[in-house]
């Protein structure tokens, strides 16, 4: 009975959003191409990479959550970080966060970048979203677009993830802020969401919430715990995420307007001392997740892989397991998620995952550095 509990603790469970049950315990399996890539480094310097984009095709900017922004430009680290960061507080999961660019940055240069903020009247800090230009390695024209409301004193669980549509819409995602028992249900708070705004901090009109008295007007969605992952699928436009379970639950969610996803009511994973959160796995009016991962993999990163560099992952979606110091290769069926495979066991806590102009492949590792995923030589 022993070997059968500690079998089943060290398995994943796989759970569709279609059957909304557990089928049988499986490990994550070594992807079929795991031998055909190797990662080669980049640069060193930079400790945790939370986010990491290109702004060009030699031009690397990486977000250090200790509050620096970082260039990578041809290949080599510039020894001095860009000027104008905002004050950021940098304790424990909070710090500088995720970055992007606007759909339109080569004529309007708006770069985008997430961080726990000061702002706000209340005391601590929550997510908060800016833009500025890049000028001589420096922030120029400053704005900041959203602030979180209201501030929390615990430093942990500000979500990040910041990504656009096709359609020039700014998502990003905020966790629950460590207060799953207020946050995340209740739609006067920001906290426990995946927020919608137009990119210059405008509130779309056709938001689920926009008309809603006493609704936070920028809310998506909400029901969530802490989504570090955002990533646009190439072919429907629909934005995807996947968050943090307590001890087990790790989720993909496919994003949809005024959906309810459940944090905490329901949920597949415990409390980190073994105690239960909930009976419930499921309620009507709540969404099922895509996938769940049970035990936790610490997801982080996340990106459609559309590049004919990667055949055998062409199609397919990567994921790092910071947990257990690899990458998953999130395997699809069109729009449906049908398994799951490891990559570059040992590799580290895979924090961010970037793709260049070309189509090679980024990670950012926490204390290792910045890799090039590139074919294996023979």
């Amino acid at each position: 009975m022993k070997k059968t509990l500690n079998k089943i603790a060290l398995s994943l469970i796989f759970i569709s959003s279609q059957a909304a049950a557990a089928v049988e315990p499986q490990t994550i399996p070594v992807a079929k191409s795991a031998n055909d890539y190797q990662l080669e480094l980049v640069a060193k310097g930079i400790q945790i990479p939370w986010g990491m984009v290109w702004l060009n095709d030699t031009e690397l900017l990486v977000t250090d959550r200790s509050g620096q922004l970082r260039m990578i430009k041809e290949g080599k680290l510039l020894d001095k970080p860009i000027e104008g960061v905002p004050e950021v507080h940098a304790e424990r999961q909070g710090g500088l966060l995720d970055i992007e660019i606007d759909p339109n940055y080569a004529k309007n240069g708006w770069i985008y970048f997430s961080y726990s903020g000061f702002e706000g009247e209340e005391k601590g800090s929550n997510t908060s979203i800016m833009r500025a230009r890049l000028k001589d390695m420096k922030l120029v024209d400053k704005q900041l677009i959203f602030d979180g409301f209201p501030n929390t004193k615990p430093s942990f669980h500000f979500g990040s993830r910041i990504e656009f549509d096709k359609d020039g819409y700014l998502y990003f995602s905020i966790g629950d802020r460590g207060n799953r028992d207020v946050h995340p249900q209740r739609l006067d708070h920001d906290a426990g969401k995946i927020h919608r705004i137009n990119a210059d901090g405008t509130i779309p009109e056709s938001n689920p919430f926009a008309k809603q008295k006493d609704a936070r007007k920028s809310i998506y969605s909400y029901g969530h715990r802490n989504p570090q992952g955002m990533a646009m699928h190439p072919q429907t436009g629909e934005i995807w995420t996947h968050e943090h379970g307590p001890r087990g639950g790790d989720e993909i969610n496919i994003i949809k307007p005024g959906l309810n996803y459940g944090w905490p009511v329901i949920t597949y994973g415990i409390n980190y001392n073994g105690t239960k959160i909930t009976d419930e796995t499921t309620r009507a009016g709540m969404q099922q997740p895509d996938w769940v991962w049970v035990p936790s993999i610490a997801p982080s990163g996340m990106e459609f892989i559309t590049s004919d560099k990667y055949p055998q992952w062409q199609g397919h979606l990567v994921v790092g397991a910071m947990k257990f110091a690899h990458l998953v290769l999130v395997e699809l069926d069109g729009n449906k998620v049908v398994g799951h495979s490891k990559l570059f066991e040992g590799a580290g806590r895979v924090r961010s995952i970037a793709t260049h102009p070309n189509g090679d492949l980024y990670l950012g590792i926490d204390g290792s550095g910045i890799f090039k995923v590139v074919p294996k030589t023979k």
